[in-house]
């Protein structure tokens, strides 16, 4: 289940309903997909073949479909990141800039664990979101934020975008945001 992170004040939110409530008035999509749909073989697993993100899509088939149908979203993949990812310290520092988009960023934990990190557009400032399995979360569009890995380093996400080029970042220059 996720938990926040307000950076301001060290401020923990947890607990289903509270994390969704506060995602709510932040204008974030928090949902949770059953992880335990996904098979045994592809748990825990960060390099994947073709055949096996086929499979992951094929898993939350009706998930994904029905996410699609409620935000507009056109197309889907699966990323995959782990040290053992070609170039994984030059996405991180793609990853880890500040940025926005002119479409929402949507990422539905498979594996592993992420973090959101989103800028509040109240005084809460800067907040930070702990992904894991199940974990399903829309950052809204024009909004400052950035993903990164948590320190096991991997991950395992469906992504899912309106365009069929996906996300486009903007990158932001924010005095306001300092690293954790």
């Amino acid at each position: 289940m996720a938990q926040i992170r307000i950076r301001n004040t060290n401020e923990r939110i947890e607990g289903e309903a509270q994390v969704k409530a506060f995602l709510d008035s932040q204008n974030v999509v928090y949902e949770h997909w059953d992880a335990s749909k996904l098979p045994e073989t592809l748990r825990e697993k960060f390099i994947l073949s073709d055949e096996e993100k086929a499979a992951i899509i094929s898993t939350y088939e009706e998930e994904i479909r029905d996410l699609a149908a409620r935000r507009g979203y056109e197309i889907w993949d699966v990323i995959a990141l782990s040290d053992s990812t070609p170039n994984i310290e030059e996405l991180l520092k793609k990853f880890e800039q500040v940025h926005t988009h002119t479409e929402d960023e949507i990422r539905a934990i498979v594996s592993g664990r992420g973090i959101f990190i989103i800028k509040s557009e109240s005084e809460v400032g800067y907040f930070d979101v702990e992904l894991e399995p199940g974990d399903v979360i829309s950052v809204p569009e024009n909004t400052n934020h950035f993903f990164t890995l948590m320190d096991n380093r991997e991950i395992v996400a469906v992504r899912l975008f309106i365009e069929k080029d996906g996300w486009v970042a903007y990158n932001i220059d924010d005095p306001e945001f300092t690293k954790a």
